[in-house]
């Protein structure tokens, strides 16, 4: 067995896509979903800067939620482009952790923002006179903060642990960026204690969470069957709805994969799940929050339909 010392060289990343001639066209459509992605959360955060009907709690959490989906995508995809093209699949130390660190940081953020996404729908519905008391600036704020912190501790604890563990078997890891379960078939050691970490951080990001989501759109939906506008109810489900899809497609992909035991993992079903969270995800949220949406379709009208007059 070759031993190295991994504070003198990186690994190799395996990659997306198999040597195969469906390889080159596979890899186009990730680049177009990238730019989609791309382009899609780029739009959503400058119209919910630059219009001020969507200057609102949710709609500020909305903008926060792209900019994580934006920060997201880059974080791996960029990575696995060069190295496509290049025909070079290794990776520093550094750049190994700088990856693990902004993917983790960034995924924890989001997992956070969903929860407060939920918390602004059920105050608005459910206690809609102490909305403005319960959902100020400074709440907002005091959300986006929390989610930063604990996300940070969080990724910065793992991505260390993690470079800092013997490896012996190989350096090539059968993944398209430095995910770090994906990394430990290659330590020297026994991880069986890490892994109760990896749960516990499954747990507090993911799980709860998402059954804290649901229980709350529970009440929501409740709330909003039993209310007398039909239009009022027409438009609450459409947001309920809207923001359980987004939930449903991040959580649900990243809760089994993080949370089956290693026994039961396999890299390449692994790998094609994190395909949906790390690069389907951030192209639907923008497109399922758009489309859906009225208030940010006029927004869109109204900004560059403004812009286009000024310029004829």
């Amino acid at each position: 067995m070759e031993e190295w010392n991994q504070t003198t060289t990186g690994f190799f990343l395996m990659g997306l896509f198999p040597p195969t001639k469906t390889s080159l066209l596979l890899f186009s459509l990730v680049i177009l979903i990238f730019l989609i992605a791309f382009l899609g959360n780029s739009t959503m955060i400058f119209l919910i800067w630059m219009d001020r009907h969507l200057h609102t709690p949710m709609y500020f959490l909305l903008s926060q939620l792209s900019l994580m989906d934006l920060m997201y995508i880059c974080s791996t995809v960029p990575k696995m482009v060069i190295n496509f093209l290049s025909g070079n699949n290794s990776i520093s130390l550094v750049s190994c952790a700088f990856q693990s660190v902004s993917f983790l940081t960034t995924g924890g953020v989001e997992a956070l923002l969903l929860v407060s996404m939920a918390y602004d729908r059920y105050v608005a519905i459910c206690r809609p006179l102490h909305y403005p008391i319960l959902m100020n600036k400074r709440m907002c704020l005091l959300m986006i903060a929390g989610s930063w912190v604990f996300a940070s501790v969080n990724s910065i604890f793992h991505t260390v642990y993690a470079l800092r563990m013997p490896y012996c078997k190989s350096r090539v890891i059968n993944h398209f960026f430095c995910d770090i379960p994906a990394m430990m078939p290659l330590a020297c050691i026994d991880t069986w204690a890490y892994e109760y970490t990896v749960f516990f951080s499954t747990s507090f990001f993911l799980l709860i969470p998402f059954i804290g989501i649901m229980a709350s759109y529970g009440r929501v939906l409740y709330a909003v069957y039993h209310m007398r506008s039909t239009q009022g109810r027409k438009k609450a489900f459409t947001t309920c709805s809207t923001h359980l899809t987004v939930v449903t497609f991040y959580y649900g992909p990243f809760v089994y994969t993080y949370l089956r035991p290693p026994s039961l993992r396999s890299p390449e079903e692994d790998k094609n799940m994190a395909v949906s969270y790390t690069i389907l995800t951030p192209m639907l949220n923008p497109i399922i929050y758009s489309l859906r949406n009225k208030e940010v379709l006029g927004a869109l009208q109204r900004v560059f339909g403004k812009s286009l007059s000024q310029k004829a």
